[in-house]
């Protein structure tokens, strides 16, 4: 997961995502409000959050794309490991970033 500071950039890095094949899916949540402290300030944005699908397998290269893609300084970059889920969608997951 990511965040960025407008709709059209989280819709750019989740197209940069799927073309390079470093996830098969990525979901553009609506604005959330993001209170956080950045170089001694205490600062409020609003931010679109992307969420991606991937593969462990994958994670290394999605993570090196969003680094490269993104332009915050230190971008938030959270995974979260699927313990459990559909085989048919895992599947495809394993499918569209191979």
């Amino acid at each position: 997961m990511t965040t960025t500071d407008s709709a059209e950039k989280a819709e750019a890095l989740a197209r940069g995502a799927i073309e390079a094949r470093v996830a098969a899916c990525a979901q553009i949540s609506a604005p959330v409000t993001s209170v956080y402290r950045w170089e001694n300030a205490i600062e409020t944005a609003q931010e679109w959050q992307v969420l991606f699908k991937t593969t462990e397998a994958r994670y290394a290269a999605l993570e090196a794309y969003l680094l490269e893609a993104h332009d915050y300084d230190t971008p938030e970059i959270i995974a979260t490991p699927v313990t459990r889920g559909g085989a048919g969608y895992l599947a495809w997951v394993a499918a569209e970033t191979s």
